[in-house]
């Protein structure tokens, strides 16, 4: 089906925002179980990735490689949708201001930046449940919190500690989306502009900045990545007080204790998971908007 009609304003308005959760909604659904390890990997489990998924099968079934599924759709449909949408508006904008012109790398990294915080302090709290589902099976039985869902560890977050305990480890995590954001979607941009710039096709040249801004975007992230999940998921030691005051205290305690390599704990694992959700992501922000053009959208 075809139509002519042109999209209404608010549509145009808010399609960067909508294609961009849908996006990375449809990419956590293929990634989710690579997450998972990921996660179970730096908070300790040992037997490398292949290993740590196998054990995680053996001991809880296959379904518990998606546990935690529906938090990490909340976190698409609130950080991605944020933080793709502003940074297609800010890109805009810049480009108005540039007169036309492709806007140069530190104004895309500037608006990878600033839309990659923002992204993450609206995402914080379904990134904090997301967190918690995936590591619960590590703490001992009697540690456990046993969330039935996203919906149960909001009300209970809220309960325990409070409106601001679902912000708990926000500076980290908008740190890390800032780096990841700067690298993806930055080096996104650049790499379309310059393989199309060297005669590759449209196609080819979205595929190519795809896989180059997921690698970038891993190298970016990871020790931020590394730090917000371990302050996400402490608990207070038997004196009562927290392992970590704070992200530059647990990056200090980390690098005197255990050496800086320790902040690429799981690399092999996180580039596997985060260049492949970068790729999907931004192959389907490419697709969709084609699929809805015969719609009129």
């Amino acid at each position: 089906m075809s139509t002519d009609k042109k999209p209404n304003s608010t549509w145009l308005a808010i399609k960067p925002f909508v294609n961009g959760g849908l996006s990375g909604m449809l990419s956590t659904c293929i990634i989710q179980p690579v997450d998972m390890v990921k996660v179970r990997i730096q908070l300790g489990d040992k037997g490398g990735p292949i290993g740590v998924a196998s054990n995680i099968i053996k001991k809880d079934g296959f379904l518990a490689l998606y546990k935690g599924l529906d938090a990490g759709l909340v976190r698409q449909a609130t950080y991605t949708t944020a933080r793709l949408g502003l940074f297609n508006n800010f890109s805009a904008s810049l480009k108005e201001y540039n007169g036309g012109a492709n806007i140069p790398l530190w104004q895309k990294a500037g608006a990878g930046l600033v839309a990659g915080g923002l992204g993450a302090l609206v995402g914080n709290p379904a990134d904090l449940t997301l967190i918690r589902m995936q590591a619960d099976n590590t703490l001992p039985p009697a540690q456990r919190r046993n969330y039935k869902g996203i919906l149960d560890a909001f009300i209970r977050i809220v309960r325990e500690d409070g409106v601001a305990g679902l912000f708990r480890g926000a500076t980290p995590t908008a740190t890390r989306a800032m780096a990841l954001n700067m690298g993806m979607l930055a080096s996104n941009d650049q790499a379309k502009e310059m393989l199309e710039g060297i005669g590759m096709g449209k196609q080819a040249s979205v595929l190519g900045g795809a896989f180059i801004a997921g690698f970038f975007a891993s190298a970016f992230s990871l020790p931020f990545d590394f730090v917000k999940t371990r302050l996400q998921k402490m608990q207070p030691l038997p004196d009562g007080t927290m392992p970590y005051k704070s992200s530059l205290d647990c990056v200090v305690k980390t690098f005197t204790q255990e050496g800086p390599l320790k902040f690429y704990t799981g690399f092999p694992t996180y580039i596997a998971r985060i260049g492949p959700h970068v790729v999907f992501t931004l192959v389907f922000v490419d697709l969709i908007p084609k699929l809805q053009k015969p719609y009129g959208l």
